[in-house]
């Protein structure tokens, strides 16, 4: 093993020591409540990976059932809604990956989140003061900040392409977490304790998550009725019943007039949402983006998503490098400096291609980013930020052009979630969804149980003609979110995904670097500390990061900060999910040691029969 090897993987194995299982006592009970966290699970016949440990559950019985991949991720992410309501649920949207073994081909799903028809360009301004209203708490804790869900029809549409169950059944399992109820764990209890002067404004809000006025106690029994009650509606009469009827006209109505206290205090700018938007909304079936790393193939997610071009193309530009040959701080230098590159060229090229040109085959071509490498000095970080590059003008050599340097602002929240999930005949789906804020919009639809979204300040806060996340009605915002199936000789290899808000990007990169390039094992990968390095004047870093790389790193140019942000004392980056394919049909899951309270990875069972005849994609 080399040098560089060595260094990260003890890093790495000393940031996950003893971190391998945490748990809570959950009261007695006919029908046990999973609170049991592991975070490395072996085995065969299907695996999952998620940030808790009743969404596990719901994914491992669908497969013990019969069900395959995407049945089990809806069932699990169903469940996710219940247990991480401020991280994800039907008020929101998200990006879904799949890779069917039938095929050898790889298909996603757009479900990200759209701008109402009315949204007009200024939609962010108050017009009191005709400047941009404060980003947090006023523009997140709003009704302008709400986009039209797309998480209920992204579930519909998966089971349609690949599974083998309809809603109904795949919902079973969250209907039952939600009604029986799961046990508050220090992260709910923090999550919620974070938000109680947001959801204070708002009455329906309120009476869901601060009974009595107080956030739930850990160890206590979290029920969600009312969620159940949507949920079987949507299980008897489908998405039909979320994107039209009573539910749609009522979450209209929230959006356009949010249920506030007598005496809110916050402003709570209104929103331009209709019923007629819900029934209006599609999700899109899409190429997934493709490129190749040291033999692998890497499948992410297309635009609107920026995930799979930035990924991508900052893979590209470390491709020319001998990462594993180099000491430490030359292969974090590395992934440093190329991550901002590929950063600068998402911030100038990148929006919703329905709306924006977005060069995406330029921007994953290996000649662009073999150009684009040439910018990096080995003994000294560029100025930041640095320029985007001319993808109408490049030839794969140095030197190189620019293009004019983007207005960015980085408005995305580190909330979200993700889950991975494998089943028995070889079936994968890596899936990223979320609300945005930690807590979304903060507006809770009265007596329906979820939240609602704030992905709209995904957009950019000042309209620009030129910038290709400006807001436009219809429009999806551009994402972060970055869902990865690498595939190997034609087999899967590794799946990964992570939330974040734009550190997302960053999470999966250096977690497919620590696994491809510096020798680590899918687990060390994953626990390693992480550092977010988006074409800034500093990179945000845990503290194991800086502890570990900080001086070295710092005297190439680079200024570690602590991470974190306004919302949590946290100084944590990302909460990945991981599933690795061995020889044999065995199966690693990987979920958190200790990011996030802990993650959840289970498998189906310890000795496999292999792969078998079964459900498979329609």
């Amino acid at each position: 093993m080399t040098h560089v090897r060595r260094q990260l993987a003890a890093v790495a194995a000393a940031f996950a020591l003893g971190a391998t299982s945490v748990g809570i006592a959950s009261p007695a009970s006919a029908d046990p409540r999973e609170t049991e966290k592991t975070a490395t699970a072996t085995g065969y016949d299907g695996a999952v990976s998620t940030v808790d440990p009743e969404a596990s559950a719901a994914a491992i019985e669908v497969l013990k059932k019969g069900g395959n991949a995407a049945d089990a991720a809806v069932a699990a992410a169903a469940t996710l809604g219940v247990t991480e309501p401020y991280s994800a649920g039907i008020g929101g949207g998200g990006y879904f990956v799949f890779y069917d073994a039938r095929t050898g081909k790889v298909g996603t799903i757009d479900g990200r989140e759209t701008a109402p028809a009315a949204m007009p360009n200024d939609a962010f301004i108050d017009p009191a003061t005709g400047k941009p209203y404060p980003f947090t708490p006023q523009l997140v804790t709003s009704g302008v900040s709400v986009g039209v869900p797309g998480t209920p029809a992204t579930w519909e549409r998966a089971l349609e392409r690949w599974g083998s169950m309809d809603l109904g059944d795949a919902l079973r399992p969250a209907i039952k977490v939600a009604t029986r109820g799961f046990v508050v764990d220090e992260t709910f209890r923090q999550q919620t304790k974070d938000n109680q002067a947001r959801f204070s404004n708002f009455t329906s809000t309120k009476d869901l998550f601060l009974p009595g006025g107080q956030a739930p106690a850990v160890g206590s029994v979290f029920q969600n009725h009312d969620l159940a009650a949507t949920y079987r509606l949507l299980a008897k009469e489908g998405t039909d019943a979320f994107y039209g009827g009573k539910l749609a006209t009522e979450i209209a109505a929230t959006v356009k007039a949010p249920p506030k206290v007598a005496k809110p205090t916050l402003p709570v700018p209104v929103g331009f949402m209709t019923a007629k938007d819900l029934a209006d909304y599609k999700v899109v079936d899409q190429d997934p983006t493709h490129m190749t790393y040291r033999g692998y193939d890497v499948y992410g997610m297309a635009p609107s998503s920026s995930g799979g071009t930035t990924v991508g193309e900052a893979l590209n530009i470390l491709a020319p490098f001998n990462l594993s040959e180099m000491k430490a701080t030359d292969a974090l230098h590395h992934y440093f400096e190329a991550s901002s590159l590929a950063f600068a060229d998402r911030g100038k090229y990148v929006g919703d291609p329905a709306f924006v040109k977005v060069p995406t085959q330029a921007l994953l071509d290996p000649a662009f980013g073999k150009e684009r490498s040439c910018l990096i000095d080995p003994a000294a970080a560029a100025k930041k930020p640095v320029a985007p590059g001319d993808v109408a003008n490049y030839d794969g050599a140095c030197p190189t052009s620019a293009a004019p340097l983007a207005k960015e602002s980085d408005t995305e929240n580190i909330s979200t979630t993700n889950l991975t999930v494998a089943d028995k005949w070889g079936n994968v789906v890596e899936y990223t969804l979320t609300i945005e804020q930690t807590g979304g919009s903060g507006i809770v639809v009265p007596g329906r149980g979820f939240l609602l979204n704030n992905e709209l300040t995904d957009f950019s806060t000042v309209y620009d003609a030129a910038d290709p996340n400006r807001i436009q009605p219809g429009k999806r915002p551009r994402s972060s979110m970055s869902p990865t199936i690498i595939v190997k000789d034609g087999a899967p290899f590794l799946a990964l995904g992570s939330p974040g808000g734009s550190t997302i990007i960053t999470t999966v990169l250096q977690t497919i670097i620590n696994r491809v390039d510096l020798g680590m094992s899918i687990s060390e990968a994953l626990a390693a500390p992480r550092a977010a390095p988006r074409n800034g004047t500093t990179v945000s870093s845990e503290p194991a990061f800086i502890d570990a790389y900080g001086p070295a790193l710092e005297s190439l140019g680079h200024d570690l900060v602590p991470a974190g942000d306004a919302f949590t004392s946290a100084a944590e980056i990302g909460a990945a999910t991981a599933i690795e394919f061995g020889d044999g049909g065995k199966l690693t899951a990987v979920s958190e040691p200790t990011r996030r309270g802990g993650g959840s990875a289970m498998v189906v069972s310890d000795h496999g029969q292999g792969p078998g005849k079964g459900p498979k994609p329609k």
